[in-house]
């Protein structure tokens, strides 16, 4: 009797994927690690804690045997601390670790492709195969000539038993134009941001992390720069996103667009934009003599109406503004419906989940787009 096989589904157990101890312990490590803020010792005290809690290790492999691991395998180095005492400190290879972390636990669910930039609905030369051909013109690249179309019109114009490709056989294949995009990300690390007893830095800066591995990873072609925004507004490297920390800054708006633009005005790039994390109202200014008007009560008119200014100066420059508001307090939300609306920009109105799906949908909209 011939075995009969049918088609379906069929369920079993869930089994986790094999991890190895280290591998188990270093996905939290990491973890901490960003919420520390890059402190090593503070990472492994509640990774202590988590053991003693979940029996993370046994006596086969200790938290000690971790920390030996992670020296051997270079994610940490020895170190000398403010008050001359010895320790560790992460390296380089941990922080393009935490990166790559952040980016599959926000983005994880992108399906991953080759090296490019951002498509627009323009063809044009490029790399990004549309799937239409047309007829060989003078001047087309060789390189883009489809070899089987070509033939096929061969055949089918001239015969199999007198087989002649002729010019008029060529057939190309259109191409995608690829616009690039430069972007500034911009953090509010203002002392609301760890108010409340909510942690809003440490998922803004993940954000970062991801949209920064994402950038150089996937879109090579793109420009990423990173500032910070307190009582004035730097920049950082991208290496030190998992240091940041929130500092005991009043929200310099201003300052902040002002960097944004200056650096997008050296930008050759014809797409740019600005993407604004923040969770408070504007409340600081800083004036031509270098003293700060601050005002922490609520949106104070002088400082409101240069931001304002801001965001109209941006739109004249043609740099949309989109500002992903970790708030819900309606007087702020009426704030950032002018501010986008004088920028001709987009808002959301988010709490910490999803706030970095939000920001990866909003860049590949944006990315296809070509500003004029």
């Amino acid at each position: 009797m011939k075995n009969e096989f049918k088609k379906g589904f069929y369920f079993k157990t869930y089994e986790a994927p094999f991890q190895s101890p280290f591998e188990k312990l270093f996905g939290i490590f990491k973890e901490l690690i960003t919420h520390t803020s890059g402190d090593f010792d503070e990472a492994i005290d509640w990774l202590r804690e988590l053991d003693k809690e979940y029996k993370l290790t046994d006596e086969n492999y200790t938290i000690d045997d971790f920390i030996e691991d992670l020296k051997k395998k270079g994610y940490i180095k020895d170190e000398v601390k403010e008050d001359g005492t010895g320790g560790f400190g992460i390296t380089a290879k941990t922080e393009r670790a935490i990166r790559q972390q952040a980016l599959d636990q926000i983005f994880g669910n992108l399906k991953r492709s080759g090296n490019g930039n951002h498509k627009t609905k323009h063809a044009g030369n490029g790399d990004e195969h549309t799937g239409e051909f047309r007829g060989f013109n003078f001047g087309d690249g060789l390189e883009r000539i489809s070899l089987t179309e070509s033939l096929r019109n061969a055949q089918i114009n001239n015969g199999v038993e007198s087989f002649m490709l002729t010019e008029n056989d060529l057939v190309v294949e259109e191409t995608q134009f690829k616009a690039q995009m430069s972007t500034v990300l911009m953090i509010d690390i203002s002392h609301s941001m760890i108010l409340y007893g909510e942690d809003r830095i440490t998922p803004a800066k993940k954000v970062a992390m991801a949209l920064a591995e994402l950038i150089t990873t996937r879109y090579p072609k793109d420009t990423l720069d990173i500032l910070v925004f307190g009582n004035d507004a730097w920049t950082i490297p991208i290496k030190d996103l998992p240091y940041l920390q929130v500092g005991p800054y009043h929200t310099n708006t201003v300052a902040g667009l002002q960097l944004a633009m200056d650096i997008l005005r050296r930008k050759r790039n014809t797409n740019k934009q600005i993407f604004m994390i923040t969770d408070g109202k504007p409340s600081c200014v800083r004036e031509r003599d270098g003293s700060y008007y601050m005002n922490s009560n609520g949106l104070d008119e002088y400082i409101v109406d240069k931001c304002y200014t801001q965001a109209q100066q941006a739109r004249k420059l043609h740099i949309p503004i989109t500002t992903f508001m970790i708030a819900n307090d309606p007087y702020l939300q009426r704030f950032v419906n002018h501010f986008t609306e004088a920028n001709q920009g987009k808002a959301f109105y988010t709490g910490l989940k999803g706030l970095g799906e939000m920001i990866f949908e909003d860049y590949e909209t944006n990315r296809k787009k070509r500003v004029r």
